[in-house]
């Protein structure tokens, strides 16, 4: 995929005025990127296919009636701030480093993303309930579960896109944890696949 076929399947996901402030946050990524390392030097050419196409397809996953949408080691904003960016109902995005965090706060007061929350500590400090929680890469999600149910119900869905999936890891999941799983395709990446979950508790 170039990079100008991923920017026309990011309009056509989104409206006009979406796709403006996804622009300018990409502008911003790739200026602060030369202060600190955002994301790899090597992805900033294919921003739009590596990062912001592969935050956008996420939104297509969780209810459409979503209200609250939580965001665990945001970094450099993905996805959390594109999703941000592509709608207006509050967002909390959670990055542990200070300097990210600052650069997603900034981000945010520039491009007018007033529902936008920025905490900058671990998850487990949270105190927050989410209709939707993600997290792109952060950790296996055998140590994901647990550092971020407390902010999850039974009505909560997780949106987890996992690079490529051991089946073995959602094998060892489900022997201590009750939900529903299952896996969706990356339409950036064949390789890759997004764990989709729900009504996920322990056992």
């Amino acid at each position: 995929m170039t990079e100008e076929e991923a920017r026309e399947a990011v309009r056509g996901r989104v409206g006009p005025a979406a796709l403006e402030r996804i622009d300018a946050f990409a502008a911003m990524v790739i200026a602060e990127n030369e202060r600190q390392n955002l994301i790899a030097p090597a992805t900033v050419p294919t921003i739009w296919s590596r990062h912001l196409l592969d935050s956008i397809q996420l939104l297509a996953l969780p209810p459409d009636g979503w209200s609250t949408w939580l965001d665990i080691g945001t970094g450099a904003g993905f996805p959390g701030m594109v999703v941000a960016a592509a709608s207006d109902r509050p967002v909390t995005l959670v990055e542990p480093r200070r300097r990210r965090a600052e650069f997603l706060a900034g981000a945010a007061e520039a491009l007018g993303l007033k529902h936008v929350r920025v905490l900058a500590q671990r998850v487990e400090q949270v105190e927050a309930k989410a209709q939707v929680i993600s997290a792109r890469a952060v950790a296996a999600m055998e140590k994901l579960l647990p550092a971020a149910v407390h902010c999850a119900t039974t009505e909560t869905t997780w949106v987890l896109p996992r690079g490529r999936l051991d089946t073995q890891e959602l094998a060892r999941l489900r022997l201590g944890w009750k939900g529903m799983f299952r896996v969706e395709p990356s339409i950036t990446d064949d390789r890759s696949a997004i764990v989709v979950a729900t009504g996920v508790a322990r056992r």
